[in-house]
């Protein structure tokens, strides 16, 4: 009898395992599509009106939020307001170089494309903020 309760519990533990794996490969998955099909309304600066915007953008696993500043059709700042992400802390270089190329789709850092991505978009997400004010 014990043999068959303890068969029981290991079978169901499993059986959770297996569920609880299946559904984060899911997950890991959704997070890995919503990545690469992120694209940019590449607004230009010069066409948002003087401001300080707010955008954000959640990929899942990795999010951020920013202010951006814009002055005389410039970026003139940008906060990163908040950036969860995994290993992704090297990402949050590229806000320089968005000010710097005065556009959005600048070169991801290497090592840390996807947090790269999200953050390009958070910026993309507050000037079509500005856009729309």
């Amino acid at each position: 009898m014990k043999k068959r309760v303890i068969s029981a519990a290991i079978v169901s533990a499993i059986l959770i395992a297996a569920i609880i794996g299946i559904r984060y490969l899911n997950s890991v998955n959704q997070y890995q599509k919503a990545v690469s099909d992120t694209t940019y309304d590449n607004e230009d600066a010069a066409q948002v009106p003087d401001g300080t915007y707010t955008g954000e953008y959640d990929v899942n696993f990795i999010s951020a939020k920013v202010e951006v500043q814009v002055k005389q059709g410039n970026i003139t700042t940008i906060e990163l307001l908040e950036h969860n992400h995994d290993r992704g802390s090297a990402a949050e270089g590229i806000v320089q170089e968005i000010i710097r190329q005065q556009k959005v789709d600048v070169d991801a850092v290497s090592g840390a494309t996807n947090s790269s991505t999200v953050i390009k978009k958070a910026v993309d997400n507050a000037l079509s903020a500005g856009m729309t004010k």
